[in-house]
């Protein structure tokens, strides 16, 4: 039987999923929380749909071993190409982003840009929600291949990713779009230079805020509400939890303390993410040296 103050797990490739964790913190500051990084194998965008759906399933496997009672999918590319096959497989409730995300964008406008990782864009699934709930509506998808290295390797307010960010944007505004969807937990990190480079009237889209608030409605809907006082976090990774710790201080306001977790191991292997890992590790070193400096 499910006690309500088991936590709900969120996980994510790396530091994007905080964006979901920090607005769980303001809209559900009883909830204790499970979050789970898969910083060995990030970046997911750039990941075939059945490499994803493996890494989801051993995520979920490893969080209903822990016991939540809720699992929130705080990635876009894992929502977009794993969440239907998976939500049948646990007895848990899961959520994605990509439904919340776009019912928010059709409340705002009606030209739609995403920009998202090239695995969610090529997926089209923000295109088939946005149509389904409004077919009037007009839905581009920009893939950004650069944008989760960037974020992770804290190198944001730097002259080339402002340039890289201007000309992802300007087949989006060249179709005068009046909203734009952070199609990837990690892109509101991007909000100072977008504002600065977008026109005024754009309305911002962030699904975390729209995923957090339907997960409230599911535990009221099932009566799985925690009940109030001290709430607990817990983190883990499966690359190195001080670099993880080190690079989420920023986007926390507190630096978190990380376990690393080896997940449950569901069949052949795939290919070897060590070289990913490597690059990631050496990207989070230089923050660290940088912080240290």
């Amino acid at each position: 039987m499910t006690n309500h103050n088991q936590p709900i797990g969120v996980f994510d490739s790396g530091v994007g999923g905080l964006t979901v964790l920090r607005a769980m913190y303001r809209q559900l500051q009883d909830e204790s929380v499970l979050y789970f990084g898969d910083t060995a194998r990030l970046p997911y965008g750039t990941r075939s749909p059945q490499e994803i759906l493996q890494f989801v399933r051993e995520i979920l496997l490893w969080m209903a071993q822990s016991q939540v009672k809720m699992a929130i999918v705080a990635c876009n590319t894992s929502s977009a190409l794993a969440l239907e096959a998976v939500r049948s497989e646990f007895e848990f409730p899961i959520l994605g982003l990509i439904l919340p995300g776009a019912r928010a964008a059709v409340g705002y406008g009606q030209r739609i840009g995403v920009m998202a990782t090239p695995a969610t864009a090529a997926s089209g699934a923000y295109r088939r929600a946005v149509l389904e709930m409004n077919p009037s509506a007009q839905v581009w998808e920009m893939g950004c291949p650069e944008f989760v290295p960037l974020i992770e390797g804290d190198r944001i307010h730097t002259p080339e990713t402002r340039e890289m960010i201007r000309e992802y944007l300007q087949p989006l505004l060249q179709q005068k779009i009046d909203t734009l969807v952070y199609g990837c937990t990690h892109y509101p990190l991007l909000e100072p230079v977008l504002r600065q480079l977008l026109p005024p009237e754009v309305i911002l889209v962030d699904p975390a805020t729209y995923v957090v608030e339907a997960a409230g409605q599911e535990l009221d809907l099932l009566g799985l509400r925690a009940t109030p006082g001290p709430a607990m976090t817990r983190f883990g990774v499966s690359g190195c939890p001080r670099s993880f710790a080190s690079l989420s201080r920023q986007w926390l306001g507190f630096v978190p303390e990380v376990e690393q977790v080896k997940l449950p191991d569901l069949g052949p292997s795939l290919p070897s993410t060590e070289s990913v890992e490597s690059v990631v590790d050496t990207v989070y070193r230089v923050v660290e040296s940088r912080e240290a400096s």
